[in-house]
């Protein structure tokens, strides 16, 4: 509450409609000894789910909110998770981390042709991207299309799947790396913004 993390807040909810739903992606991809990068963290879904129920895979999580990256880290420490390591600052603005993923994973962050272009830089050639959505993400899917194949990318599939429990269904968009992101991109954020890649 202190942090304004998540709405959900008793455990039950945060255990389906958080932990569950995270879970989902271990159906959607083969994320067996993925080196995972987490862009838009938060509070730490879908990095912190997927590296617990992945033991074998080693994530990095990103986020522009310096009290997110703490809880996380602070959070990590706590649970004794390793193979964490948690970044400050905006994932464009990190050229380190550039094709050096396995699956980069966002979920609740920006719209697709936006996410795009912040998630498949850094995903090598033979690599993964996987954006949580809702379930009629078909029009979005659509309109980022363009986009994802210019940044080197293709969409495999949509995973589409109800929380255990619930009624409630979600949608994964599966994106394949198929070569090399062009080095002019990730532009910068405002530029994303104002102008996504579109044909």
């Amino acid at each position: 509450a202190v942090t304004n993390l998540t709405a959900i807040r008793d455990p039950e909810g945060v255990a389906r409609l958080h932990f569950l739903d995270c879970a989902a992606l271990l159906k959607a991809a083969d994320l067996a000894g993925a080196r995972i990068l987490d862009v838009g963290a938060g509070a730490g879904f879908p990095g912190i789910p997927l590296r617990i129920l992945q033991p074998d895979s080693r994530l990095t999580a990103v986020d522009s909110v310096g009290k997110k990256v703490e809880f996380i880290n602070e959070t990590c420490q706590a649970l004794g998770i390793g193979g964490v390591t948690c970044r400050w600052g905006r994932v464009e603005e990190m050229p380190d981390l550039r094709e050096s993923f396995s699956a980069a994973v966002s979920r609740a962050v920006a719209d697709l042709e936006i996410l795009a272009e912040l998630c498949l830089p850094q995903v090598e050639t033979g690599g993964v991207f996987l954006a949580m959505k809702g379930p009629d993400c078909g029009e979005e899917v659509s309109r980022a299309e363009f986009g994802i194949k210019a940044l080197g990318g293709r969409v495999r599939d949509i995973f589409r799947y109800r929380i255990p429990g619930t009624e409630v269904t979600h949608a994964v968009v599966i994106v394949r790396k198929e070569k090399p992101t062009p080095l002019q991109y990730p532009r910068r954020y405002a530029q994303i913004k104002k102008r996504p890649l579109r044909g």
